[in-house]
């Protein structure tokens, strides 16, 4: 991560690769109707990118999410991570993480990533999630999509590439 350009910035250290992560027993997206996507027990990530996000944010969200320990030990204390318990992971790409809805009616979505950079950035944090070994799924990109889970917890957690949240 690029941390140190970020740091004297706060307008830009708010901007982030952002993601919503829960805990699920199950989860599934469909689009039109067809089943596009499903993992057993795991994590369902919502991710948001941002125009200023590069590779580094992306690379330090896939190995935070890898080893985050949210999943619980045989003694019931949240003391595993995804790795940990062989757990799946579906993603699913969200600008509307970016929505701004501070004044007005109406969210402002101008931090959010071009689509075609988002797609871009997307796809590669999907490629660095598997890449650690991980089953990961993903969602298509700029569909309407259903999406249905059974969260375990329930647990959800908010994080970003800056560690911020």
């Amino acid at each position: 991560m690029d941390g140190g350009s970020r740091a004297g910035n706060s307008a830009q250290a708010a901007l982030a690769v952002r993601a919503v992560l829960q805990r699920v027993s199950r989860a599934r997206i469909s689009v039109e109707e067809k089943l596009v996507s499903e993992i057993g027990r795991g994590l369902l990530v919502f991710v948001g990118i941002s125009h200023a996000d590069r590779e580094a944010d992306a690379d330090t969200l896939a190995e935070k999410l890898a080893n985050l320990r949210i999943f619980d030990d045989p003694s019931g204390k949240m003391n595993l991570s995804v790795k940990d318990i062989r757990g799946e992971i579906l993603v699913v790409s969200q600008f509307t993480l970016y929505g701004d809805a501070r004044r007005g009616r109406r969210p402002s979505f101008a931090a959010a990533a071009p689509a075609a950079r988002a797609r871009e950035l997307y796809e590669y944090f999907l490629e660095q999630t598997r890449a650690s070994g991980l089953s990961c799924k993903g969602g298509v990109f700029q569909a309407h999509m259903q999406v249905e889970l059974v969260n375990d917890g329930p647990v959800t957690i908010l994080l970003d590439s800056t560690g911020a949240v």
